[in-house]
């Protein structure tokens, strides 16, 4: 197992203080919030462009031995707000930098990875303006909704010239959890996508979650 966790909470607008309070009363150290838009799971409506919504992403990285306690009280927090409210999972982490100081897990290679992950989180980076392409493709595949986060490429314009490509410093970042079984068919339409055809035009990476929830009420 590895040491760490690194639990993600996809949430409203304006609602990470919820989750990063209900985490630092469980024994969080604190978190880090980005924000996103979410893309709804109807192709109609997101057509339309009507099922966008913002979304607040809150990171927190805590000790596997803490974990547990964060993650129940998160869910509790939530339990009052509407269904649907929001989603969360883990994905671990086998160092982390605190204080200057290194800690790495017990892992070593994928010793310890386990093998009966049901969902994969899909992280798509791609120019800005693309995101919603990659998501068509994905719900085709069998993916559901997405976020999508507002980023920026590290690329200086010394490298775009010395390698010969066109970099667009803006990017999205578009994440997608799925299950197991739609992961390959999923990568594949965004492989094949136009706007992944160039060098320097975009990623996409695959992590393994555990302990995926849906946040809000049961019914």
């Amino acid at each position: 197992m590895s040491s760490f966790k690194l639990l993600l909470s996809i949430v409203p607008h304006n609602k990470a203080e919820l989750i990063s309070n209900a985490a630092v009363a469980a024994g969080s150290f604190g978190g880090t919030v980005a924000m996103g838009r979410g893309i709804s799971p109807n192709a109609f409506i997101a057509a339309l462009g009507i099922g966008d919504s913002m979304k607040d992403i809150v990171y927190i990285l805590t000790e596997e031995q803490n974990h547990r306690a964060i993650y129940n009280a998160i869910v509790d927090v939530c339990s009052k707000e509407r269904h649907g409210f929001g989603m969360m999972f883990c994905i671990d982490a086998d160092s982390m930098i605190k204080t200057g100081n290194v800690t790495h897990s017990s892992m070593q290679g994928d010793a310890g990875m386990s093998n009966d992950v049901e969902r994969n989180l899909i992280t798509v980076i791609v120019n800005k303006g693309y995101a919603d392409d990659a998501m068509a493709a994905a719900r085709k595949a069998g993916a559901g909704g997405g976020t999508v986060i507002n980023a920026r490429g590290t690329a200086r314009e010394d490298d775009a010239k010395f390698f010969g490509m066109h970099i667009v410093p803006e990017k999205e970042m578009l994440c997608i959890v799925v299950e197991r079984e739609k992961k390959d068919a999923v990568m594949e339409a965004i492989r094949t996508l136009p706007c992944l055809s160039e060098p320097g035009s975009g990623i996409a990476f695959c992590s393994g979650v555990s302990e995926f929830a849906m946040l809000g009420k049961k019914h």
